[in-house]
């Protein structure tokens, strides 16, 4: 068990829900983006690095291509919760906020915990690194979509996020770009990380450049 990551991952984890729950409106998209993007960038691969390789680590017995499957499973959280109408849900309930936050912080925890395979190599590794470069792949468009939208999907009213006037479309925008900065670049760094990992591993096969 590291420890760093675990007390990281925990103090991280309250601040956000605390946040969520109290100190943010729940009309202010990009606040929630944000809080969001930390569950599934920063706390999600902390708890897996934590855990990666231990006593409570269940990867040992998970099939190689559970990785990829687990990216489509995060990406269903992702773009169902951003659904409009789930939207609106969790800006009127507490326990729909609490589902939502609960929803993105089981999903990319168990994505990045495939993807590090326990400290496995090869084709665990491999396809670690595809789910991770997918699931960037599909956090750009989203945040794109929400960046580019020519008007705003989530209410119309002015918005105050930490002293910062907004208009609706401006909120959505800042949520589009903070969903770029940092669920694209992290998932994107990732994958390409266990790329270069799996690169450097040198393939070893028993009785491989022993002489007779």
């Amino acid at each position: 068990m590291r420890w760093a990551s675990v007390i990281a991952a925990m103090a991280l984890l309250t601040a956000v829900v605390w946040a969520s729950l109290f100190v943010l409106d729940p009309r202010v998209f990009s606040g929630h983006m944000g809080a969001h993007m930390v569950l599934v960038a920063i706390i999600a691969p902390l708890a897996a690095c934590a855990v990666s390789g231990t006593w409570l680590d269940p990867t040992a017995s998970w099939h190689p291509g559970t990785a990829l499957l687990l990216s489509f499973v995060e990406l269903a959280v992702v773009w169902v919760w951003h659904v409009p109408l789930m939207r609106d849900l969790a800006e009127v309930s507490i326990g729909m906020r609490l589902l939502e936050l609960a929803a993105f912080l089981v999903a990319g925890s168990l994505l990045w915990l495939a993807c590090l395979g326990g400290g496995r190599k090869g084709e665990v590794a491999l396809g670690g690194a595809v789910a991770l470069l997918l699931t960037s792949m599909h956090m750009t468009l989203l945040g794109v979509l929400l960046t580019m939208a020519p008007r705003p999907l989530y209410g119309s009213a002015d918005v105050t996020c930490l002293g910062l006037s907004m208009t609706a479309s401006q909120d959505q925008q800042l949520g589009g770009i903070v969903m770029l900065l940092m669920g694209a670049i992290v998932y994107l760094a990732g994958g390409t990380g266990l790329v270069a990992k799996l690169v450097r591993t040198p393939d070893v096969r028993p009785g491989k450049g022993q002489g007779l």
